[in-house]
């Protein structure tokens, strides 16, 4: 017996692959929605996280600022306290520099030189006198260069040969000077002082030493 189908199934076909179509993009645009959801809840979270970190931070740094413009206050004030100290000590050093500079200059100045004047403006003195000659200039200024602590960087300003006149007949050839050296400070001589003391201690013990050693040759 031969059956004949008469109804249209290539329309019920296509209707059934339609059907299968429209429900697959369906559930592929639920799918997607819902993993663009998951998404979009995670990046949320995330950033609401790290804003939440973030104000932390800030509420930290601000935190920190003030304790650092607390910081530089207390360092300005210490600054500022440590530089009057400075001030007072240097006072209280330079009391006596009139003294040393009246006596280290006497004991630099060499054989038949004179000061006539002398002026000090802050550390810097001005010397004025008549050398009998420039050799003498050149000694006074190498003595004040190197042979005390109390003065530094000697500088001839000006010499000009003079004459002086001894007596009526006798004239003689004389040299004004005009020098600048800088004075210094008590607790920077003193630097300067120690280091001398100690390298004049050795030379001393042995001197001793050699004292003491000399009446057993004697025997």
């Amino acid at each position: 017996m031969i059956l004949i189908n008469l109804l249209p199934h290539r329309e019920a076909a296509r209707k059934q692959r339609r059907d299968v179509f429209n429900v697959s993009m369906l559930a592929a645009f639920l799918v997607g929605g819902v993993i663009a959801g998951a998404i979009y809840l995670w990046f949320q979270t995330r950033i609401s996280d790290q804003q939440s970190q973030n104000r932390v931070l800030q509420s930290e740094i601000t935190r920190l600022e003030g304790q650092i413009k607390d910081i530089a206050g207390l360092e300005s004030e210490i600054a500022a306290l440590r530089a009057r100290q400075q001030a007072v000590e240097d006072l209280q050093a330079d009391r006596n520099v009139p003294v040393h500079l009246m006596t280290e200059l006497s004991r630099q100045l060499p054989d038949g030189v004179y000061v006539a004047s002398m002026r000090q403006e802050n550390q810097n003195v001005t010397l004025q006198g008549v050398a009998q000659s420039n050799e003498r200039v050149s000694e006074l200024l190498r003595n004040l260069g190197n042979n005390t602590p109390w003065f530094s960087k000697p500088e001839l300003v000006e010499i000009v040969a003079g004459t002086v006149a001894l007596s009526a007949r006798d004239v003689k050839r004389v040299s004004n000077f005009t020098i600048r050296v800088q004075l210094m400070r008590a607790s920077e001589a003193e630097k300067g002082v120690r280091p001398v003391a100690a390298a004049a201690s050795p030379a001393a013990v042995s001197v001793t030493a050699a004292g003491a050693a000399a009446p057993l040759k004697k025997k």
